[in-house]
């Protein structure tokens, strides 16, 4: 199956996915998925602008056939929304080149520490980032680093510096996106240009809606998994119906979250600590239906997809390490800090 997957009834509202669906497969690796993004830029609006909601069917869309290219796509198009969010609120950024490939670097890790100084004008980056994904393939990323003892700033890095730049080998045992490495950069006296001021890159309004964009590729995901239930196989029963309409309905509601979200996002109310607040809640609904499909589906379907059925295989172990980037307790508990803050809370 390759139809779209959308979050709101009626034809889509925007053009080139049918050309993206057209040239995309399950085998399609990271190389060959952001060359889509650059061939068809139509289909990939930027969040914010009125079209979210024809963003994050492009994203989900993608994820329902290869998850390993809607994961590759993600922190490039963050990266070019983030330059395009900064340099609209009057910040000088690097304007990114055809052909430019970004990433997103922003993880920290224990026991490594990344330095932003100013040397003469210019800035330098010196130390090591972990978790940079697809760091050896890509020629620029933005990149989080200390500029004091407890603040952090964001800088845009070309990663082609010989002298400057090391990526790292990656210890990476993962059995799900086995083709989107994640390890470490060294970076030693790297040049750098800081992207906002201090604190701009959580503070702004487009963090919220970046962390949503990951909930549709979640979503879209399930979805890729959850069509496994409704392609052949033996007759169904009535547990087998049970199981499929237990997959629907919690499709059904992460949809309409996402739904409600990018009408949000589009209308001004998805900023400050109600964006906040709002990401939180879209991500916890979709990843718990994400984790339910999973379950029902496997339920459903008993050893032999995940044995014998190398497509079914792979969207599973996909999907199952994609989720974690889900804080999931952690998560609910800042939801209900967020809560706890609030003037009132919404129900």
């Amino acid at each position: 199956m390759t139809h779209a997957v959308r979050l709101t009834d009626g034809p889509p509202a925007h053009p080139g996915l049918d050309g993206v669906l057209a040239e995309l497969d399950t085998g399609t690796g990271p190389a060959s998925a952001l060359a889509l993004v650059r061939h068809h830029p139509e289909a990939f609006p930027p969040p914010g602008r009125g079209a979210t909601s024809a963003l994050w069917e492009t994203l989900a869309s993608v994820a329902a056939i290869s998850l390993t290219a809607a994961r590759s796509m993600e922190p490039h198009l963050d990266a070019l929304a983030i330059l395009d969010e900064a340099r609209g609120e009057g910040h000088e950024v690097p304007e990114p080149t055809d052909g430019s490939t970004w990433g997103v670097f922003a993880a920290e890790g224990p026991g490594v520490r990344l330095a932003a100084s100013d040397d003469g004008g210019r800035t330098r980056l010196s130390g090591t980032k972990p978790w940079c994904s697809l760091a050896g393939t890509l020629s620029h990323a933005l990149v989080t680093a200390w500029d004091g003892e407890t603040t952090r700033r964001l800088y845009a890095v070309p990663l082609g510096q010989a002298n400057g730049v090391a990526v790292e080998p990656a210890t990476w045992f993962a059995r799900g996106l086995t083709d989107v490495t994640s390890g470490p950069v060294t970076f030693e006296d790297a040049a750098a240009a800081p992207v906002g001021p201090t604190g701009w890159y959580l503070e702004r309004p487009g963090f919220a809606w970046g962390a949503m964009g990951v909930a549709a590729i979640w979503y879209g995901g399930a979805v890729g998994v959850a069509r496994r239930l409704v392609r052949g196989g033996r007759e169904p029963d009535q547990i087998a119906h049970m199981h499929l309409g237990a997959v629907d309905a919690s499709l059904w509601a992460a949809r309409g979250a996402l739904a409600d979200a990018a009408t949000r996002v589009d209308e001004g109310r998805a900023t400050g600590p109600e964006g906040a607040a709002l990401a939180l809640r879209v991500r916890h609904v979709v990843a718990r239906t994400a984790e339910a499909v999973l379950e029902h589906v496997g339920h459903a379907t008993g050893p032999a997809p995940l044995a014998l059925e190398d497509d079914h295989a792979r969207r599973v172990a996909d999907l199952q390490l994609y989720l974690r980037q889900e804080h999931a307790e952690r998560d609910e508990a800042a939801l209900g800090r967020h809560l706890l803050d609030a003037p009132q809370p919404p129900w």
